[in-house]
């Protein structure tokens, strides 16, 4: 992921139109590094996604967490790498107490996406906060 979450909400920033924001978000999917067919597997599956999405936690030696994911959505996908720039790279404490709606609100995607993608949106925000919190227990 070579676009940092300061970059993306810049980038948003720019870009008035929403048809541009959304063909910006699919942009961003295409930029998510590769997770390999191994990582498509029901323990990294993400419940409560209309899309399918999977999400891979990776802890490093130094504490914090690091995420790969993947959806069969192109602006899913998109999503997807917005949810993971918010969160990859934090501690588990820090990933519990960091609220990615207000990034979402920040970027005015809370109004423009459908339920089902709030939804989805949701289960991977809990899902990253539930492998944190294992992470934390470890």
């Amino acid at each position: 992921m070579s676009t940092s979450l300061e970059e993306i909400i810049a980038d948003f920033d720019l870009i008035e139109d929403w048809d541009e924001r959304y063909r910006y978000l699919i942009e961003l999917g295409r930029d998510l590094e590769p997770l390999p067919d191994s990582a498509r597997n029901d323990h990294n599956k993400v419940r409560g996604c209309a899309s399918q999405v999977w999400i891979e936690t990776r802890s490093d030696p130094d504490g914090t967490l690091r995420f790969r994911g993947d959806s069969d959505a192109h602006i899913v996908k998109g999503l997807v790498r917005l949810t993971l720039s918010i969160y990859s790279g934090l501690t588990p404490a820090r990933i519990s107490v960091t609220d990615a709606a207000e990034v979402f609100e920040r970027l005015g995607l809370s109004q423009h996406l459908t339920p089902q993608r709030s939804n989805g949106v949701r289960a991977m925000v809990e899902r990253i906060r539930s492998d944190a919190r294992a992470a934390e227990a470890a």
